[in-house]
């Protein structure tokens, strides 16, 4: 049985503190001025000068040839698959990667690849982790065509792949003539925290995407970015997955909205993720991974409470967090305020020793 999507409890009142996920930003007055504004055409038929000024401008920022407009970063992990690799082929990805736990098994169900999960702490793995994984070229094993890395890792605590370590890791596949991905859902808030420019953050991957509903605070969309010829290609895959869109200007307004307003405001999510880590910290029976980025994981077991407890207990008061890998997981973003952290900490305590 298919779950219905996560609703709050009965007599929940609005939501005021939403720490869920940093999907869950909504458009800034400027942005909805930005999306009204927008000079729109038809997508599909390459009429749209707005997503065209969004496709050009991220090409630019990520180093590549070019760039493609689609409805999600999931949608742009499978069209990256099914251009990369053939039915049969492996792709090497960390254990706790989005293309494994957060795509319904789309990989098995329509790529038709399969996934080698790589171990390594907080979602990273190392270049030796990537040489282990290197099968012999025979009959009996399936051509290994891609490598994947997620910048940065969610479920590994939104930790921050240096760039050495990334240079290491696309080395290992260069040399076995592998392609190489990167699943940006939250790559500007890495690069924000890492200090580093994206088009070098990125230089080692053909292909690369940036979601623009997370920190970016967007409603829909992301990009993905590549060479002309891989773009060409993964187009007749966005054509075949219903990819394709009309007046998408109005939805890449806001992208191109969030490029110039909330990429360096990234810091203020990272900073109170910071704050709200400390102030957990100080509670009783919690254990908490201290944050690179916006995603804050505690564990609850020193508590007695389940973390499906503690999201309803929380819900009653109009404060919501997620629960991934057993932990649970807060998430700073546009919405939440530095005012919002302290009150949230003393919430979750409550609510923790009611």
């Amino acid at each position: 049985m298919v779950h219905a999507p996560n609703r709050p409890p009965a007599g929940a009142p609005p939501v005021r503190i939403n720490l869920y996920s940093d999907t869950q930003t909504r458009p800034t007055p400027a942005m909805k001025a930005a999306m009204m504004e927008a000079e729109v055409g038809d997508e599909q038929h390459g009429d749209d000068p707005t997503v065209h000024a969004l496709c050009d401008r991220m090409a630019e920022l990520m180093g590549k040839e070019a760039a493609m407009y689609l409805p999600s970063g999931t949608m742009c992990n499978v069209i990256a698959i099914l251009t990369h690799c053939k039915k049969g082929d492996e792709v090497l990805a960390h254990e706790t990667s989005h293309i494994l736990h957060s795509e319904g098994g789309t990989h098995a169900a329509l790529t038709g690849v399969q996934i080698m999960p790589l171990k390594g702490a907080r979602g990273l793995f190392t270049a030796d982790d990537v040489r282990a994984g290197i099968r012999p070229k025979t009959r009996y094993a399936p051509p290994q065509r891609m490598l994947e890395v997620e910048q940065t890792a969610n479920i590994g605590g939104g930790v921050v792949w240096p760039l050495a370590q990334l240079t290491a890791v696309t080395d290992v596949a260069r040399e076995q003539g592998w392609a190489t991905h990167m699943d940006g859902a939250r790559l500007m808030n890495a690069c924000v925290a890492a200090g580093v420019a994206p088009k070098d953050m990125v230089a080692g991957f053909d292909s690369v995407w940036l979601d623009f509903t997370k920190g970016l605070g967007a409603p829909l969309g992301a990009v993905l970015c590549g060479s002309s010829e891989f773009i060409g290609e993964a187009w007749r895959w966005k054509q075949r997955l219903g990819g394709s869109m009309r007046q998408a200007g109005i939805c890449a307004a806001a992208c191109l909205y969030s490029l110039d307003h909330h990429v360096d405001r990234l810091a203020e999510d990272h900073a109170n993720a910071k704050a709200l880590a400390r102030g957990l910290a100080q509670i009783e029976g919690v254990m908490v991974e201290e944050p690179d980025t916006n995603l804050v994981f505690f564990d609850i077991k020193g508590t007695g409470v389940a973390v499906e407890e503690l999201q309803r207990r929380l819900a009653l008061q109009g404060i919501m967090v997620s629960g991934l890998g057993g932990r649970v997981r807060a998430c700073t973003h546009l919405d939440v305020t530095a005012a919002m952290i302290p009150e949230a900490v003393t919430a979750i305590r409550d609510a923790l020793h009611a």
